[in-house]
């Protein structure tokens, strides 16, 4: 993953939705992983579909993209920005990091 990757933490997130701010939140897991936690209000495109989705997904707004430990979520963050998205950040430690540093109640795994 390049180390120049735009990222946003937990905490900033959190900031944003609490600000009403306009963006998407692009959860690149597996079915079976939502089952387990999700943040509220997201998208969901599992990280394989997402190549057949890039007409789902609005170029004129932020994108953050997580996924359980922010790996998978950076390369696709990494696959937006260069199929021309431009405004795309990883969400550093994924739902993992949201679910120890902000919400409690939820699974880690």
């Amino acid at each position: 993953m390049s180390s120049n990757l735009p990222h946003i933490d937990v905490h900033a997130l959190q900031s944003w939705q609490d600000e009403g701010r306009k963006f998407v939140l692009l959860d690149v897991r597996e079915p079976h992983e939502r089952q387990i936690s999700v943040l509220q209000g997201d998208t969901h495109i599992r990280m394989r579909d997402v190549p057949a989705h890039l007409d789902d997904l609005p170029r004129d707004m932020p994108i953050v993209v997580y996924c359980r430990t922010g790996g998978r979520s950076g390369q696709i963050a990494e696959y937006l920005l260069a199929a021309e998205f431009e405004e795309v950040y990883n969400l550093e430690g994924g739902i993992n990091r949201w679910a120890e540093e902000l919400d409690p109640s939820m699974v880690v795994y």
